[in-house]
């Protein structure tokens, strides 16, 4: 893994001097209608920008701080939910995975499959991911270096899976906190991979907030922008159209507004630099 090769999610090219690849969506599903709702909304914003665009929503947030907090529907009723997103608004769907045993009905459903920060190592769920032929969102963990998570990306290629984008969120940095090293970016292309920056979960403050995930939002917008200049290829956001309602990860958050102008920045940026395809 020594060039940067581009890679291939829903049909589009992404990887260095592509266009900016787009995932967004609300953390988890609140209901049918909330999920509709965000995807016809957040398919006309990338629409108007010009960019390609993979919605992304949860079934299951298995990794919350607090076992009162909510989870979404499960999986069973959330394929379903992310299934008529799919066919009914057009765009393709991104969802996240905890267990082996949930890759395959996945699979059926979405494009792009996720795994979390917290399991990019769970060999097991990696190579089972790739194996699916799906493309695959490789979350890097909070506690692994950006050099080292090419290992974890060696193993969903070795599994036969050449679609790996490895997105940037942060990493711990004392308690309840965590920090960006825009360096990561250049180790992580250096190493072969299409890097993605996830703005959004990289402002969380950890389990800050007795028993709950607090966030930074204002510092979003800052952080996409440092990564557009550092050199990504993919932007993921949570994206909610009431942030501070939203049952999960509303501190981090982005309204629709706040995130046009985000990606309008970030494109702006990517064309300054001759990084975005025409």
């Amino acid at each position: 893994m020594s060039n940067t090769p581009s890679i291939e999610l829903c049909g589009h090219k992404v990887g260095p001097g592509q266009r900016l690849f787009v995932i967004a969506g609300p953390d988890s599903i609140e209901s049918e209608e909330m999920a509709l709702r965000h995807a016809h909304l957040l398919k006309g914003i990338t629409a108007r920008l010009g960019v390609p665009y993979a919605f992304k929503c949860s079934y299951d947030k298995a990794n919350r701080t607090s076992g009162k907090s909510f989870r979404g529907p499960g999986l069973k009723e959330g394929l379903r939910i992310l299934d008529r997103i799919r066919r009914e608004v057009g765009v393709p769907v991104l969802t996240d995975v905890h267990e082996t045993s949930h890759v395959a009905p996945a699979a059926e459903v979405v494009d792009i499959i996720q795994i979390p920060a917290f399991l990019c190592r769970q060999t097991d769920l990696v190579e089972a991911v790739a194996r699916s032929g799906k493309g695959v969102n490789l979350k890097k963990g909070q506690f692994v270096a950006p050099k080292d998570i090419v290992h974890s990306a060696r193993k969903a290629v070795e599994a036969g899976n050449p679609n790996i984008l490895v997105t940037e969120r942060g990493s711990s940095f004392g308690y309840n906190n965590l920090v960006v090293d825009m360096r990561g970016f250049a180790q992580m292309r250096e190493a072969g991979l299409v890097v993605c920056m996830d703005a959004t979960h990289a402002v969380q403050l950890p389990s800050s907030s007795d028993g709950k995930t607090g966030g930074e939002r204002r510092f979003v917008s800052l952080l996409a922008r440092s990564a557009a200049a550092a050199g990504i290829d993919a932007l993921f956001t949570e994206v909610h159209e009431d942030p501070d309602r939203a049952l999960c990860d509303g501190p981090c958050s982005l309204n629709p507004q706040m995130f046009e102008d985000v990606v309008r920045d970030v494109l702006s940026i990517r064309r300054a630099l001759g990084h975005e395809a025409s």
